[in-house]
């Protein structure tokens, strides 16, 4: 009697953890690919609809290569790309909202100082054996962060009195470092019980 594979077998195992040519790597890596084209373009020209647009896309497509990890099986490559490849589009833009004095570079700069300090302590914990899973507070405050990236990108936004863009980014600040806290005290417990 032969044995057939079932269509019914679950999508989580058609990558295994150490895969490296995913789906989702791949749109992860194109992430990283465009970036500098965004990059450049903003240090061009700006604020514009066709900036936006990109700036749109790119964004979405965090969100996209979580949603086929997850239907196709995270990996460890996956889950080390993919922080990066967002650290370098939000840090990026933002530095070259900075360049083109849209942003100032003080709520940017916190921000950086958090994302670099929190991923040399996750990656810390990760040499000692310890994992700090997501938090949705972290996810909201990626979010936070594309949102007034994405608003500073807006032609209809850069002239208005009231920066909106800045104040939203204001708001990514307190997020980014009020994440940060929770990472440092979800780590403190495991790391010194060893």
């Amino acid at each position: 009697m032969t044995t057939t594979s079932s269509s019914a077998e679950s999508p989580a195992t058609v990558f295994g953890p150490s895969a490296l040519a995913t789906p989702a790597n791949a749109v992860t890596l194109s992430r990283v690919i465009i970036t500098p084209v965004l990059l450049i373009w903003i240090l061009a020209g700006g604020a514009s609809w066709p900036v936006f647009a990109l700036w749109t896309v790119l964004a979405s497509t965090d969100g996209v290569d979580g949603y086929i990890a997850r239907r196709h099986g995270t990996t460890r490559s996956g889950a080390f790309l993919d922080p990066l490849a967002d650290k370098f589009l939000v840090l990026g833009a933002m530095w070259a909202l900075v360049s083109i004095e849209r942003f100032s570079w003080v709520p940017v700069a916190l921000i950086a100082f958090r994302e670099v300090s929190m991923s040399a302590y996750r990656s810390h914990l990760s040499r000692r054996g310890i994992s700090l899973p997501a938090r949705l507070s972290a996810k909201a405050k990626t979010v936070v962060q594309l949102v007034a990236v994405g608003f500073a990108l807006m032609p209809a936004m850069a002239d208005q009195e009231t920066d909106v863009a800045t104040s939203i980014l204001w708001v990514a600040v307190a997020l980014t470092l009020g994440t940060g806290v929770q990472y440092l005290r979800d780590g403190w417990k495991p790391l010194h019980a060893l």
